[in-house]
């Protein structure tokens, strides 16, 4: 539990919320103790000051100052007065401070000094504002106004209770969130790693949550999804390419080891029979090898463990190679048979690998356009590239399939095609720089076009 992204999130969440709270709370205290105090300083100041200017006035006139005892009630404040005897009698109520506390010609004139000090008759600790009383250029005494500093930190008490209040509904607030949060990151999260521990068990067909949100989350369930709908549609393929590969090599094979046997047991006897056995044995073998090199040069690809020559090409003399190859194959099934290649481009390229894309576009353009149908090839020159164009009369491609027939073992027709040449002619196409387009028209026929760079 404590290991979860569901406990964990939330934790260090509400950890980081607590701790920014104390820390604003700390700062806000602090800032809140200075100014209490600043404040309680200016107020001591400015009833030190008016207590020296009022009793000041009295004494100038040569009266007896009276009515401290009625100040300390009206303002809350102690009154002090430390130096010489101005005030007889008890009856002022002026309270006495030891000269050791407040030094009486030590102050600054015209100004009231800071200080703290505890009474003899009090035990708190209190905070005060002395200032000089002079009369005819003759310092005669201080007077001071205090009050307690614990009035100061029942303010600050005041203010705790108030941040821990703020506190505790901050973290139930953020506590709220951090819950939410985690609900809606660790569920789909959780979801997500049940989908995985499936898929990596072999178990394609899972159920990816539906992340509506838009955020990471979604993007990675979207993503997540693709990964395994591809997954699931590899090896798809891998078992089709498996099935079509062993009926693609057993079919030769059979033929080949029934002629062997045939050959071998002196059951073909005429010289024109067995001249046919070794020919149809060469074809077989022929096949055999295309099949491999095809498989190979679809795992050189993959694994870019290939070499690519550059070499100066002549593209028209390579076009009419590749177009001769195919020309007794469209006399005999009656299928007319065009080229255009006037233009002769010569590019810096390998010619074998572009000669393969090339015999393997015509070879799917056989494939699928029907006796007595039309395949072309073209050769065109401009806006600094190559094309070559191949044109049938197949069945076209719909638009749904057109990203599908490039992918390795891919095969539309049941007979027996594995799908890898036209994944070879476009991996070997963007290893030479190039491309391979599609223009199809289901019902209409096809065109494939590679384009080189010149």
């Amino acid at each position: 539990m404590f290991r979860s992204l569901r406990f964990r999130l939330p934790a260090l969440f509400l950890a980081g919320i607590a701790l920014a709270l104390l820390i604003a709370s700390a700062v806000a205290l602090r800032l809140f103790q200075d100014y209490a105090r600043e404040q309680s300083v200016r107020e001591l100041q400015r009833e030190a000051a008016g207590l020296t200017q009022l009793f000041g006035e009295q004494i100038g006139k040569g009266a007896q100052p009276y009515g401290a005892r009625a100040l300390e009630r009206t303002t809350g404040d102690r009154i002090y007065y430390v130096g010489q005897s101005l005030f007889p009698g008890e009856n002022s109520g002026f309270r006495q401070l030891p000269l050791n506390i407040v030094d009486v010609n030590a102050l600054p004139a015209g100004r009231g000094t800071v200080f703290e000090f505890t009474p003899v008759d009090d035990d708190r600790r209190y905070l005060g504002v002395a200032r000089p009383f002079e009369e005819n250029n003759v310092r005669w005494g201080v007077f001071a106004v205090a009050k307690p500093r614990a009035e100061l930190q029942a303010q600050w008490v005041t203010l705790l209770q108030r941040l821990a209040f703020g506190i505790v509904g901050g973290l139930l607030v953020a506590a709220g969130l951090a819950l939410y949060l985690s609900r809606r990151i660790s569920g789909p999260m959780r979801q997500l790693a049940v989908a995985a521990d499936q898929i990596a068990q072999g178990s394609y067909d899972v159920v990816i949550p539906d992340v509506p949100s838009g955020d990471e989350i979604g993007h990675l369930a979207d993503r997540f999804r693709e990964m395994a709908e591809r997954l699931a549609e590899a090896d798809e393929r891998e078992r089709s390419f498996l099935m079509s590969v062993s009926h693609e090599l057993r079919t030769p094979l059979t033929a080949i080891r029934g002629h062997v046997d045939a050959l071998r047991e002196g059951v073909v006897e005429d010289p024109e029979l067995r001249s046919e056995s070794l020919d149809v044995i060469a074809l077989e073998a022929d096949r055999l090898s295309r099949l491999v090199g095809d498989i190979l040069d679809l795992a050189k690809l993959d694994a870019h463990r290939f070499t690519l020559l550059q070499e100066e090409v002549d593209m028209q003399a390579l076009c009419e190679q590749a177009y001769t190859a195919f020309s007794e194959e469209a006399r005999r099934r009656a299928i007319d048979y065009q080229r255009d290649v006037e233009a002769r481009p010569v590019i810096v390229t390998d010619g074998d690998r572009v000669l393969q894309i090339i015999s393997n576009l015509l070879q799917n353009a056989f494939r699928w356009t029907p006796d007595g149908g039309r395949i072309g090839l073209s050769l065109e020159h401009a806006n600094g590239n190559v094309r070559v164009a191949v044109d049938d009369t197949g069945p076209g491609i719909n638009p749904d399939e057109r990203e599908r027939i490039f992918r390795p073992f891919v095969s539309q027709d049941g007979a027996g095609g594995t799908g890898l040449g036209l994944a070879i002619a476009r991996e070997l196409a963007a290893a030479l720089g190039g491309r391979i387009d599609l223009e199809s028209e289901p019902g209409r026929g096809s065109r494939f076009l590679l384009v080189l760079p010149s």
